[in-house]
């Protein structure tokens, strides 16, 4: 069983009931998210206290402290991951410096959630989870669009029975960003080596959705393209090349047998934008929003019908609502995924995605980027683990 060390215990006072110390490295009072959805998602669960943050240097970290009203910064991530009082160290810098932040939390005894992509490649996730198994301790990856009531009502619904055997689905997605405009702050990301691409953030969030509802591919085909290279920034106007792909299609078989396809489009659609359709021998699942990525939207709807019925809308059941009161928007899903962390730090197997379900993906991703250079079928790299 996967648990925090026992330096990692939680700290509190005889008075109060004890809290999951949290320390966040990449905290900026100029935004990114972990100002926009991890600290007020936080903040919203009474079992986490955010005791330090860490920003690039100590100025940085004191002005994000004093941004958001928080008790302590430090500018050196080793003096955050060494404290007794941090229990759950919070990596949400960008993606290049995930593994030497996660390696030196590790190292520390220190339960970790690292952003997702976990790492640049499968290569940097294969050794972060290594040495989180080697050193026997908690860790947990934001795959977040799993915690999403919506998504987590789907998975149940088929497992099931609902909609009897699968024999289709698709996914019709928005990059919302990677289209012909972008901000200052999100030009690394139309680099096709930043790590932090179309690919790997929002389709990697949405096609990590279709599998844990439906299960992995067992073979695809893929098509990748950049259809809008010269991008125009936001704030200046400066035209910029992007080199990251702005269109993704993805089409196969999963083990089940059931074909499925994602097309995940840069930038928003006046037409369909967030669509994940499941048919099956019995019936028929939509999951549906008008803006926003799996990961990120707190409007997803479930519709399902059986047998010659129309769909209607089906709300996920309230145990399915990790975190009833949770701002919505940003943070939403992810104070879903901290309340079920929670509970994984208090035993319950199974509570979130872990470095092993992020590497599954990171393998699924390189073989796509595979099959769309090549242009043949291909199958993802076996799971030594099972």
């Amino acid at each position: 069983m996967i648990r925090p060390a026992s330096s990692s215990r939680i700290v509190a006072r005889e008075d109060e009931v004890a809290r999951i110390g949290v320390g966040i490295i990449g905290v900026s009072a100029t935004g990114g998210w972990a100002g926009r959805a991890h600290i007020p998602a936080l903040s919203s669960l009474p079992e986490f206290e955010i005791r330090v943050v860490a920003g690039s240097d100590a100025e940085r970290a004191d002005n994000a402290a004093r941004h958001f009203g928080l008790a302590e910064a430090v500018g050196d991530h080793l003096r955050l991951v060494g404290r007794a009082d941090v229990d759950l160290v919070i990596v949400t810098v960008r993606v290049p410096a995930h593994r030497m932040l996660v390696d030196a939390a590790l190292d520390a005894g220190k339960a970790v959630f690292c952003e997702w992509p976990l790492g640049r490649d499968a290569a940097d996730a294969k050794a972060m989870l290594d040495h989180a198994l080697r050193r026997n301790l908690f860790h947990v990856v934001g795959l977040q669009a799993r915690a999403n009531p919506a998504v987590r009502y789907v998975r149940e619904l088929v497992a099931a029975g609902y909609v009897g055997e699968v024999l289709s689905a698709s996914v019709v997605a928005p990059g919302m960003g990677w289209s012909d405009v972008a901000p200052q702050r999100g030009l690394y990301t139309l680099d096709a080596g930043s790590g932090a691409t179309m690919l790997q953030i929002p389709f990697g969030h949405a096609v990590d959705a279709l599998c844990w509802c439906l299960g992995e591919f067992r073979e695809l085909n893929a098509v990748t393209a950049v259809r809008q290279p010269d991008v125009r920034v936001k704030e200046t106007g400066e035209m910029v090349v992007k080199t990251a792909a702005d269109q993704i299609a993805v089409i196969g078989r999963l083990e089940s047998g059931a074909v499925a396809s994602v097309h995940m489009r840069g930038g928003v659609s006046r037409m369909t934008n967030l669509l994940f359709e499941i048919k099956g021998a019995a019936g028929e699942l939509a999951l549906r929003s008008e803006g926003g990525q799996m990961q990120q939207s707190s409007s997803l709807m479930v519709w399902g019908g059986q047998g010659g019925a129309p769909l209607t809308p089906m709300p996920a059941p309230a145990h399915l609502i990790a975190a009833p009161d949770a701002p919505l928007g940003d943070p939403f899903n992810i104070a879903q995924g901290y309340r079920l962390l929670a509970r994984g730090l208090g035993g319950m197997p199974g509570a979130c995605p872990t470095f092993a379900d992020a590497l599954v993906r990171h393998r699924l991703l390189e073989t796509i980027e595979q099959a769309a250079a090549t242009g043949c079928s291909t199958s993802p790299l076996p799971r030594p683990w099972r």
